[in-house]
């Protein structure tokens, strides 16, 4: 699971979209919690879609860095990604949380998502190690 800027992948375009969500993270709009994240996704033309996370007062209007990049690139007319990289400023992997992970898989699928702090990859997983049991629309009937 551990990785450099290199990524899983062994390229160069990992170590981009790494640097790309830790020059988004600098955008974080943070002022409760301080834990500023930046997320970049990658289409599959390889074009680099950031976001940031942006905090409300009321916390339950807050939006993550992953939703923010998955939003922008939707709303630009983007439908086919292969990779994110999710960064924080911690030594550990910094997952994205529950309600990220879900609009991840039902907007992105089971793609590569590369964890990293400001220095160093931490972690690359499948989509489908971060959630399993994925509600989607293939239960919703025919």
């Amino acid at each position: 699971m551990a990785g450099s800027d290199a990524g899983a992948a062994g390229d160069a375009s990992v170590g981009r979209l790494v640097a790309a969500a830790r020059a988004a993270r600098q955008h974080a709009v943070a002022d409760f919690s301080g834990f500023k994240v930046g997320a970049a996704l990658e289409t599959d033309t390889g074009e680099i879609i950031t976001g940031c996370n942006i905090e409300n007062a009321t916390y339950g209007l807050t939006v993550c860095a992953e939703r923010v990049a998955i939003f922008k690139a939707l709303s630009e007319g983007k439908r086919a990604f292969t990779r994110i990289a999710v960064v924080a400023d911690t030594a550990s992997p910094t997952p994205p949380c529950g309600a990220c992970r879900q609009i991840i898989w039902e907007f992105c699928g089971d793609i590569e998502v590369v964890l990293a702090n400001l220095t160093t990859a931490t972690a690359t997983l499948a989509m489908k190690e971060l959630l399993p049991l994925p509600f989607d629309k293939r239960l919703l009937g025919p």
